[in-house]
């Protein structure tokens, strides 16, 4: 295993440990965590939300005098936060289920807007981090990211963070943080680590037969995966690669990498295979959009390439996936970013490189991502992530 800025470069992933009838298989999961363990993995991601987790985490740690040999990460529910009292209440609860007097690193969860970052500081949570690091309770303290790029580094520039976690694959090379946020934040020293490398599986399991064919004859003998993984370690500001592993098997092959890889390693051949793997997997999209954000701003603060990018996902991977990320990156602002904000007045038409008919193509997006039940859960999604 080798380790950027002090942690191990592959971290493991713990929203989804390996389950049986619908619970944590403990002595199972128990297992891939002591053998992610034994070959070098120090770093652990769990959520006040994902079912089960932090339990299991608190016990298996406990139980085999794990905790000053590892990084514990965990995030703070700021969304279900409605005053002071409510920070105390959250982080007195994940320490109990963590078993522990303190968390290594400590993270606002899923962070979409900066109005989020605005309720809860007039709430108090600067003071309430300083007292906390004060006391050794909490380590480095850093955010969870799911937005835009723009929404990414006004978070970013808002208070000294000493961690991020972003959404970053090859895929959301020019969406989510993107390639700017991750630098950026590399250039303020910040470390950023990265969760959804495989876009939850689907650069491996819904890959295009193009695509699959174009790894299977590429001398290196990479597998999917290992492209993504190898991509993404390529660049210095990426610190640790998070991965839901639940195989023995998982484990060992991601640590191998983890192992094997540096950063500028990838050549121009390599960088040529996934621009081809990535058209591939485009050659299904709706709108020829690269993310460029010649078009914007717009005047309304419609986020074009957003949700150009959000459409595309609902033909290249499901309509499921494409729906579920505009919910996340659009859907939850303060301020209206959908389509149905534009006005028509064709300013982005008139920068668009590829010429794009873009107040067409919005109105498209529009009524593919927000069918009506999705219009009813974004309305209620707002109120309850935006809510103060």
């Amino acid at each position: 295993m080798q380790y950027r800025n002090g942690f191990s470069m592959l971290g493991y992933g713990c929203m989804r440990f390996t389950s049986k009838g619908g619970k944590i298989d403990y002595e199972k999961a128990e297992a891939e965590v002591l053998k992610a363990y034994e070959l070098g993995v120090t770093y652990f991601d769990t959520a006040y939300i994902y079912p089960g987790s932090e339990e299991f985490l608190g016990k298996c740690v406990e139980k085999n005098g794990l905790r000053d040999k590892i990084t514990i990460a965990t995030k703070l529910p700021q969304y279900m936060v409605r005053n002071r009292d409510g920070l105390d209440k959250y982080f007195d609860e994940e320490l109990r289920r963590l078993r522990t007097d303190h968390i290594d690193v400590y993270l606002l969860h899923h962070m979409t807007d900066y109005s989020q970052w605005e309720r809860l500081s007039a709430l108090g949570i600067r003071e309430w981090i300083e007292e906390k690091k004060a006391t050794g309770q909490i380590g480095k303290i850093g955010f969870s990211f799911h937005g835009n790029t723009e929404m990414f580094l006004k978070i970013l520039n808002a208070y000294d963070w000493e961690m991020c976690l972003v959404q970053y694959n090859y895929m959301d090379e020019n969406s989510q943080a993107g390639r700017k946020g991750v630098e950026t934040a590399y250039e303020k020293g910040i470390p950023v680590m990265i969760m959804e490398p495989l876009r939850g599986g689907k650069l491996v399991d819904l890959l295009p037969s193009g695509a699959k064919k174009k790894i299977s004859e590429d001398p290196h003998g990479w597998s999917p995966a290992e492209w993504a993984f190898r991509w993404l370690w390529d660049q210095p500001g990426v610190t640790c690669v998070l991965s839901g592993m639940n195989s023995i098997e998982m484990i060992e092959e991601n640590c191998r990498i983890a192992s094997e890889v540096s950063a500028g390693s990838f050549g121009d051949s390599e960088k040529a295979v996934i621009e081809e793997i990535k058209a591939l997997i485009n050659a299904n999209t709706r709108v020829n959009c690269t993310g460029c954000r010649y078009c914007m701003p717009c005047p309304k603060g419609v986020d074009i390439p957003g949700i150009f990018s959000c459409y595309n996902h609902m033909y290249s991977e499901s309509k499921g996936s494409g729906r579920q990320e505009y919910f996340q990156t659009i859907a939850l602002r303060r301020e209206a970013a959908g389509a149905s904000a534009c006005v028509g007045c064709g300013k982005c038409e008139q920068h668009c490189p590829q010429s794009l008919p873009i107040r067409e193509k919005l109105k498209e997006a529009d009524k593919a991502l927000l069918p009506w039940y999705y219009r009813i859960g974004a309305a209620v999604g707002r109120k309850l992530m935006l809510k103060g």
